[in-house]
């Protein structure tokens, strides 16, 4: 059975991840119930992501298909696509890095693909994250001996690999939730990711991969750590999106 609280519109779900994150941010709160309460916050824009394809199972026109561009701003803008690229990847959305030269210098961006609730989903988590990842790079310590930028790109690493781990496990377990009812959950999202496929092999007929990248730096494990404890429920409403992580090096 659909959670109700998880039925409505989108407006809904968020004030109730919002009441969770407030009693998490609280200074009261003790560390494991804070850990317990993002989590649940992330379990429920998860389910929220399932129960919005189940009642666009029927009629795809409810939920379709679409893309939007994001462009990713520097310092670390190839490591901000990284995040976002693992974040849709979770949501179930599609993402294509693009490297192209404006005005004297190369622009980074992602084209994102997906149904509409899972973009918007992408979106939201992936504007927190990096507000809390700019927070984390500038209380992270850099060893004396190490250059500032090649310790936040490590850093940056390490706070993507956890983030990744957390949002795909909180979608499995929304998913796996929904197995009992009808239609079959595996074969909407299969036929949500066929749709979504199909239009970027349409605008892309000839996508690549980007070669992987290596990275020297100390920074991945205060990284992952930050990862582990980064609120993955979502924005408050009315934050604006920060144009980019700020850095002193």
């Amino acid at each position: 059975m659909m959670d109700p609280m998880t039925t409505g519109s989108g407006p809904a779900v968020l004030e109730r991840v919002r009441k969770l994150l407030a009693k998490a941010e609280d200074p009261a709160c003790p560390p494991a119930e804070a850990a317990a309460l993002n989590d649940k916050a992330a379990e429920l824009i998860a389910k929220y992501g399932v129960d919005q394809a189940l009642l666009a199972a029927g009629s795809p026109e409810a939920d379709p298909v679409a893309d939007r561009v994001i462009r990713l701003d520097p310092p670390y803008a190839l490591d901000k696509a990284g995040l976002l690229a693992v974040v849709a990847a979770a949501l179930r959305c599609h993402s294509v890095r693009r490297k192209q030269w404006d005005r004297g210098a190369y622009v980074h961006s992602i084209h994102l693909f997906g149904c509409v609730s899972d973009l918007e989903r992408t979106e939201i988590l992936f504007t927190s994250l990096l507000v809390q990842a700019s927070y984390g790079l500038a209380a992270a310590h850099v060893p004396p001996w190490e250059p500032v930028a090649t310790f936040r790109r490590s850093w940056l690493a390490g706070f993507t690999q956890a983030v990744g781990q957390r949002l795909r496990e909180a979608e499995r377990r929304a998913s796996s939730a929904a197995e009992s009812g009808a239609p079959s959950m595996a074969l909407v999202l299969a036929d949500r990711d066929d749709r979504v496929a199909r239009r970027v092999a349409e605008v892309y007929p000839r996508l690549g991969r980007a070669a992987p990248r290596r990275l020297m730096g100390s920074g991945g494990r205060d990284g992952y750590a930050a990862g582990q404890r980064a609120d993955l429920g979502g924005l408050r409403v009315g934050r604006m999106a920060p144009r980019a992580l700020h850095s002193t090096g």
